[in-house]
């Protein structure tokens, strides 16, 4: 198990300082706060086998529910319709 720092942690595995504090706030990694010189300093421990939680778990693993999509895809297509519809009768007007 390795300790690092949160800006550490977040160099290594190409996230944002934000994201970091949001996994450690949240309890998705283990993390220590040690007062340093009068600062509080957050550790985070790093296990080997442990895996990052996944921001967008359906897109990493490769299953999309279609019925959901379609659904939302429908919704667009009728709110672009009704815009392009609405943009022709602003035309007229002009």
């Amino acid at each position: 198990m390795e300790k690092m720092t949160l800006k550490a942690y977040a160099i290594k595995h190409k996230m944002s300082m934000f994201n970091v504090v949001k996994l450690v706030k949240s309890g998705k990694v283990k993390s220590e706060t040690v007062e340093e010189e009068g600062k509080n300093v957050v550790y985070v421990f790093e296990e080997a086998d442990l895996e990052l939680p996944a921001e967008n778990d359906e897109a990493v693993n490769g299953e999309e529910k279609p019925a959901g999509l379609l659904k939302r895809v429908a919704a667009l297509e009728n709110e672009v319709a009704l815009l392009r519809k609405e943009i022709k009768d602003l035309k007229k007007l002009l």
